[in-house]
């Protein structure tokens, strides 16, 4: 298995786990300190953290959009950088 298709992979799994976090705060009942809730956020908070210096617009956090445009670009710089190496 090569380096470039775990960390493709690892990115994809990255994706869907924030698509999942973003979706799962619409339900406004959820309990984020049970076992799997708090587990993905703990995940997923770093990453969507860089962003929360992004205001929110009428009520709606953006930071997860900008987030989400931007996690395919770090995943080519990553990739690129390592094909040099």
């Amino acid at each position: 298995m090569d380096l470039e298709y775990v960390i493709n992979t690892f990115f994809s799994f990255f994706y869907i786990l924030i698509i999942l976090r973003v979706f799962l705060t619409w339900l406004p009942n959820l309990d984020w300190e049970t076992k799997p809730l708090k587990g993905l956020s703990a995940l997923t908070d770093w990453y969507l953290n860089l962003f929360r210096f992004i205001p929110p617009i009428g009520g709606l956090d953006f930071s997860p959009v900008i987030a989400l445009l931007l996690l395919p670009l770090f995943q080519n710089v990553i990739i690129s950088v390592l094909k040099l190496l």
